[in-house]
């Protein structure tokens, strides 16, 4: 399965992503004529072989014909992509990436994010990159993606609004959920658009995930930076690891005073406030007294919240938290043929593309109790019907 590595070392931006992809292998004759599938005119793409600091990557520049400014809304731009003849998943894509920009643009300036005016981000060198990106990414077949940390930059920057701090406000709720670390370096480092890039497709952040690689390419920004080479590197390889990769957090609470109905409850608040994952450990404490370890697994939006469940619904006085990346299989629900009649069942991929059912508690005790036979018997005719063709998937 193929999988692209967004190194951001000196941050990232839809020019510099579009000029990696191009330096990855995506050809600018494809890319132009599937460009101009797009209602939009009166600009020519310039891509360069530059270097940055000895190192040779591409640079790519939208040269606008004319002077007329097209301040555009989300709607308008939802228009221009919808009505095109691009690939599905380009549109899908390209689109979830404005989506995520109008958003945060409205949250900053207090308006609709479909009414949002894009001004440097709606201009007609906005639209060609991040559409041009997701040509490039289903030109190349890239399946899924991660990428390191990000730095943000620093000082100030001037826009049409005025004066703005770096990272700019729409670029600091774009990130939300991304790490991000300061290298000093006083510029804008990362663009909404390149933040919204990362935010839309990434499914993981940190180091660079189980993979083979095959191909890099470097995307040249405008400026020369002393500190770094202005580069965004793609690294193109196969993913080790079957399944989709994210980040989850881990919160972690030893207890040695609490009753073990306490314990259940705490369990099922847990889940019900949205905890992907809660378990107890038996575990032995402080002067060799028995206890337990509560473990629950979130996404990092959750950690405030749960964290508070944990200190409401225990005795324990400390939560400990950390990141940690799992490798998750592609799941949906589905059907199988059994001697039973039809089951509802869950899908598991099994890292190959295959499909295999797993069978559903609650859907086999049912059928155990109506049918008056063991619920083990009917576990085992789920199992039975591990072949793809006996697999009614429900679309």
């Amino acid at each position: 399965m193929n999988l692209v590595y967004f190194d951001c070392f000196a941050g990232i931006s839809g020019d510099m992503t579009l000029g990696a992809l191009i330096d990855l292998g995506v050809p600018q004759k494809y890319l132009v004529q599937e460009l101009e599938k797009l209602a939009v005119h009166g600009y020519s793409l310039r891509v360069s072989r530059v270097q940055r600091s000895g190192i040779t990557g591409r640079q790519v520049q939208v040269k606008i014909s004319h002077h007329e400014h097209h301040h555009r809304t989300f709607r308008d731009i939802e228009k221009i992509i919808v009505k095109s003849p691009l690939k599905a998943s380009v549109k899908e894509r390209s689109l979830a990436v404005f989506r995520l920009i109008a958003e945060a643009e409205g949250k900053v300036h207090n308006t609709k994010a479909e009414a949002v005016h894009f001004h440097e981000v709606g201009a007609i060198d906005s639209i060609v990159d991040i559409a041009g990106c997701m040509i490039g990414l289903e030109y190349l077949g890239i399946e899924r993606f991660a990428a390191s940390a990000v730095p943000t930059g620093g000082g100030f920057v001037q826009c049409q609004h005025g004066v703005l701090p770096v990272p700019a406000p729409a670029t600091v709720l774009l990130l939300k959920g991304i790490p991000v670390y300061d290298n000093g370096i006083k510029a804008e480092l990362v663009t909404p658009t390149g933040a919204a890039i990362l935010a839309a497709l990434c499914e993981s952040f940190g180091a660079i995930p189980p993979m083979t690689i095959q191909k890099t390419g470097y995307g040249a920004g405008s400026r020369e930076l002393t500190e770094v080479p202005n580069m965004l590197r793609l690294i193109l390889g196969n993913a080790l690891q079957p399944g989709r990769i994210d980040t989850v957090v881990v919160l972690e609470a030893t207890i040695d005073d609490m009753s073990p109905e306490l314990a259940g409850y705490a369990m099922e608040r847990l889940f019900e406030a949205g905890a992907l994952d809660v378990a107890f450990t038996p575990v032995y404490m402080k002067k060799n007294r028995p206890g337990m370890l509560m473990t629950v697994i979130c996404t990092e939006a959750q950690q405030a919240l749960l964290t508070a469940m944990v200190f409401a619904e225990t005795t324990t006085a400390g939560v400990r938290s950390y990141r940690a990346g799992r490798s998750v299989l592609q799941r949906r629900e589905g059907q199988v043929d059994t001697q039973f009649g039809k089951l509802k069942v869950k899908l598991l991929e099994n890292g190959s593309g295959a499909m295999r059912p797993v069978p559903e508690y609650e859907e086999c005790r049912r059928i155990a109790k109506a049918r008056k036979v063991p619920l083990r018997e009917v576990y085992a005719a789920v199992a039975a019907c591990g072949a793809l063709e006996n697999i009614n998937k429900r679309r």
